[in-house]
């Protein structure tokens, strides 16, 4: 039988982890135009694995449905797509073409992630809020 402290525990797990979602897609879109970093290739989408925090494996998740399981942040890795190209002859990074590369970014997925993970930071946040309210309306009929 979970406890309210194991939901807590999971829904804050949770909230580390849409956080650094939210910093991932905000860095994704704040370099979406740059076309050369430290390396002098253009910078790289960057995207957030998740896992559970439990060690087992998914069927061990499963088969405890009614324990509370965390999330955690298993790897941010980069996006290995194609970056694109655009003929911009005039721009300082361009090839012998006039080609420029371009971060393999696209503006509106990552609004699309950004909104996801800030609607599923709050619902975390509420649900945090209702455990809480629980706990005290448990304590206040011990009384």
């Amino acid at each position: 039988m979970p406890t309210i402290s194991a939901a807590v525990a999971a829904a804050g797990s949770a909230l580390s982890a849409e956080r650094v979602r939210l910093e991932a897609a905000v860095s994704n879109l704040a370099n979406a135009d740059s076309t050369r970093g430290p390396d002098g290739k253009p910078y790289r989408r960057r995207d957030v694995v998740l896992a559970t925090a439990d060690e087992g494996t998914f069927d061990a998740a499963l088969g405890r449905a009614s324990s509370a399981v965390g999330v955690k942040v298993a790897a941010v890795i980069e996006d290995q797509s194609e970056f694109q190209r655009r003929y911009e002859p005039s721009h300082p990074d361009a090839d012998a073409d006039g080609f420029v590369l371009f971060p393999n970014v696209n503006t509106a997925d990552e609004m699309v992630d950004m909104l996801s993970a800030a609607r599923a930071y709050q619902a975390n946040l509420s649900a945090i809020g209702l455990l809480r309210e629980l706990a005290q309306r448990s304590l206040d009929i011990a009384k």
